[in-house]
């Protein structure tokens, strides 16, 4: 195993501080905008020019990364604290929390995309499961005005513990019943912008189709339009008659939305992501951060406004191909013939272990012999209420729980994902020791503070490319989802998943600026709370650095890349990691069994990634 060390020198780091400081001697404004799912290299002057143009005005952050599992709420986590996942302890989009929550349907593996939910494990882990500050909560504490406007989920992330008190929410439950509530000033200034109070619904962007019916072929125009109408035309406007220091979050659905409901590729995997429905969505995305960057110049804002641009992950086209599984060989009412079903890891694993499968999301049902649960989560064992295995389904990559924490019971589980064509790299809660073909979850990040359950198992998925100039632009995973072949999905070890867009502009950054160091959305939380000038108070180890090589004066620290490689299993196949190290940071490039990752070639013609 190669490692590598970076020692910055007591000068250098003194620099830092010293530009740091000078540059937050008066707070200035912040918009961080967050194009859900946007890759990393599709933007060009043609597919998104507004973006395009922070990019290349701006500073251009070309070697982006997000963290791994490359989720939504996980990477909104790192963004809102600046704090990797095993601070914040949100490991995916769905975790196993330990106990039923309610709101998510009596289950304990909830989906948290959801106001309800969140409030729910909120109160259960003693008012913040993040157990971290979050950058609005930081902002609004020092007279800052806040808001936070998008997607369901990581938009009320940044500030989950005031829900709405002081921070601005606006969703996609707005006006609803699980809605954050609204103020009385904000209900006033919306009526009078001719603004409805509620929400509007994604309409057909919202159809997922199904296995005979394609999805979407719509982007969410009409949903983001109201949205950014809200922004631009009520809380900036009111932003500035308040004459403080501001910060917006301003999360786009899409191209996330379009990308993964996409109708253009039913069970084909090309064009998958690459067609015109997913290609709306970016110019959808795109097109709201101009009506903001318009505003900002009509209101007199834009010389006193940073803006960061961030995308919480890459994205993949889905495969639901497999040679080996056993489920893929059982008919399906829903699945198409010999294609992997919703599930399939859960099913997989109880036929290796001998275990019953029951559904976490059906009452704890057992699960029929020519079923699948049907949201993809399993319970193993005798007793669903006390199971010796639990699976968290998520997408290109899955959460495995072992309660009991028996490593016999883990040795089983690991050798039954080795048999699997579509594992790609195998990581292990540090815990319960070392086993070959495996890394630990420190590696990743992923073993810190947090007080949500920490995963037995992180299994993350094969991906490759499906050909193109720029292959992390035509990335394909094996997924275990209901979405479709031919659909989209992130969540993996792909390149593709964890090359994000990172892109800066602003009083506070540098102009025409390349920055070629690696960077992540723990730094982007980082760097967004350093120039509004707050002090952070972490309770845990695992944070993001502040980026100042993209700031006017600001030191330009080394950057390493470095490689990781567990012992070779019985079968030879051994999980290596491929890292980028600034200090003691480090950027997860790419993982998993060579040439079953796309970015991680075979042994015989291994290449560095991320360069």
């Amino acid at each position: 195993m190669r490692r590598t060390t970076v020692l910055l020198s007591a000068s250098l780091i003194a620099l830092t501080a010293t530009a740091a400081s000078a540059q937050n001697a008066a707070p200035r404004n912040l918009i961080l905008f967050v194009p859900d799912g946007l890759r990393g290299r599709i933007v060009t002057p043609q597919t998104a020019p507004a973006m395009a143009e922070v990019r290349d005005k701006g500073v251009h952050f070309k070697n982006s990364h997000s963290l791994f599992p490359t989720f939504t709420m996980a990477n909104g986590s790192a963004m809102a604290t600046g704090h990797y996942l095993g601070d914040t302890g949100v490991f995916s989009n769905t975790i196993f929390t330990g106990y039923t929550s309610v709101p998510a349907g009596d289950t304990v593996v909830p989906f948290i995309e959801n106001d309800a939910v969140l409030g729910d494990i909120d109160e259960h882990f003693s008012g913040d499961y993040l157990n971290e500050e979050t950058l609005l909560k930081m902002a609004r504490a020092q007279g800052f005005s806040t808001a936070a406007i998008g997607k369901l989920g990581p938009t009320l992330q940044f500030d989950h513990a005031d829900r709405g008190k002081t921070t601005i929410v606006i969703d996609d439950s707005t006006g609803g019943k699980n809605g954050v509530p609204l103020s009385d000033e904000m209900k006033d200034a919306l009526t009078k912008a001719n603004l409805p109070v509620a929400t509007p619904g994604r309409g057909d962007n919202g159809k997922a189709g199904d296995a005979k019916t394609p999805g979407t072929t719509s982007a969410n125009v009409a949903q983001q339009a109201y949205m950014a109408d809200v922004a631009a035309k009520v809380v900036l406007p009111m932003f500035k008659a308040r004459s403080k220091p501001f910060v917006l979050v301003f999360w786009s659905r899409d191209p996330d939305g379009s990308q993964h409901n996409t109708g253009d590729s039913l069970n084909s995997t090309t064009p998958g992501i690459n067609g015109p429905t997913s290609m709306a969505g970016i110019k959808n995305a795109d097109d709201n951060l101009a009506q903001l960057r318009k505003a900002l110049d009509e209101l007199g804002l834009s010389a006193s406004t940073n803006i960061m641009i961030s995308s919480d992950h890459g994205f993949s086209t889905i495969s639901k191909e497999s040679k080996t599984s056993p489920s893929a060989k059982i008919s399906y009412a829903d699945t198409p013939k010999d294609f992997l079903p919703m599930g399939f890891l859960a099913i997989d694993l109880a036929k290796a272990l001998n275990l019953p499968l029951f559904d976490p999301n059906d009452k704890n049902a057992a699960v029929a012999a020519d079923a699948h649960p049907k949201a993809g989560n399993g319970v193993l064992g005798k007793d669903p209420t006390k199971p010796e295995v639990v699976i968290a389904t998520n997408g290109g990559s899955d959460l495995v729980y072992i309660p009991g924490k028996d490593r016999k019971l883990v040795d089983r589980t690991i050798k039954a994902l080795l048999e699997q064509d579509y594992v790609s790299g195998i990581f292990v809660n540090d815990d319960l020791g070392r086993f070959p073909g495996t890394l630990p979850m420190s590696q990743l990040g992923l073993i810190g503070k947090a007080v949500t359950p920490q995963p037995s198992i992180v299994v993350n998925f094969r991906s490759w490319s499906s050909g193109c100039e720029e292959p992390t632009n035509c990335s394909v995973q094996v997924a275990d989802t209901v979405l479709r072949q031919g659909q989209g999905m992130h969540g993996s070890f792909s390149r593709g998943d964890t090359l994000n867009f990172t892109a800066a502009i602003g009083p506070d950054f540098k102009s025409g600026y390349v920055d070629a160091l690696p960077v992540s959305n723990a730094d982007v939380g980082a760097t967004a709370a350093k120039v509004m000038g707050l002090t952070q108070k972490p309770k845990g180890p695992l944070v993001g650095r502040v980026m100042t090589e993209a700031m006017p004066n600001g030191a330009t620290p080394q950057a390493y890349a470095g490689t990781v490689k567990s012992k070779p299993a019985a079968n030879g196949l051994r999980t290596v990691l491929n890292f980028q190290r600034v200090g003691t940071q480090r950027y997860f490039d790419t993982a998993g069994f060579p040439g079953r990752t796309l970015g991680l070639e075979a042994e015989e013609n291994k290449k560095t990634a991320g360069k």
